[in-house]
């Protein structure tokens, strides 16, 4: 009988990778995110997880108002690293980065490597722990191409870089987004600098 979590098993879960994109008070921002899927159609109504550490996650929320774009397999490694390793706090993401629009609701969206983008209006927001949970009307939507939906299986098969590790060294290494921590034993609350999940993500380096 199965009794406990078995980590390895919830990883099979399917998932695809989407550009959230937001805009509260003139400034525009984005993260990579995993969920995002509709939820009903009468009325239409999706729902999207994010974390709670995130920036685009409390401008989403003041604003009540983002996109999604939804990638597809061409997108390179170079857009997930702008979007999704490191903080709107203290960067432009969209500085220098000229394939996107602005939609009907003043939020940015890709126009290249994505096939879709939808617009949605935050009605609910739950707690989920590390992440929010936000259910949100969709106010429009659109097909930008014919790419296929990047899934995180693939993204993480043949679009992530596979780690550069020194074997020489104690350490573990991130299974999501590939952070390497150096120490003898990884903090039971430690969580990843880049892509902000928890200690039960590493494994050892062997």
């Amino acid at each position: 009988m199965i009794q406990s979590i078995e980590k390895k098993a919830l990883f099979n879960i399917s998932y695809g990778l989407f550009l959230l994109t937001t805009e509260f008070d003139g400034k525009h921002n984005g993260c990579i995110i995993n969920t995002a899927q509709l939820v009903s159609e009468n009325p239409y109504t999706m729902l999207i997880s994010v974390n709670k550490s995130n920036f685009t996650t409390e401008m989403a929320e003041k604003s009540g108002k983002f996109n999604i774009s939804v990638l597809t397999e061409d997108t390179p490694f170079e857009l997930i690293k702008r979007f999704g390793y490191q903080s709107g706090r203290d960067t432009d993401k969209f500085a220098g980065f000229n394939d996107v629009a602005e939609a009907a609701n003043g939020v940015k969206y890709l126009t290249s490597y994505a096939n879709s983008v939808i617009s949605a209006k935050v009605k609910e927001k739950i707690d989920a722990g590390t992440h929010y949970v936000f259910i949100a009307g969709i106010e429009s939507s659109g097909l930008l191409g014919d790419g296929k939906s990047l899934t995180y299986d693939y993204y993480q098969k043949n679009i992530k870089p596979a780690p550069a590790v020194k074997q020489t060294k104690k350490g573990y290494v991130c299974k999501i987004c590939g952070y390497v921590y150096e120490g003898e034993q990884l903090p039971a609350d430690f969580v990843c600098p880049i892509c902000k999940h928890g200690a039960d993500y590493f494994e050892e380096i062997k």
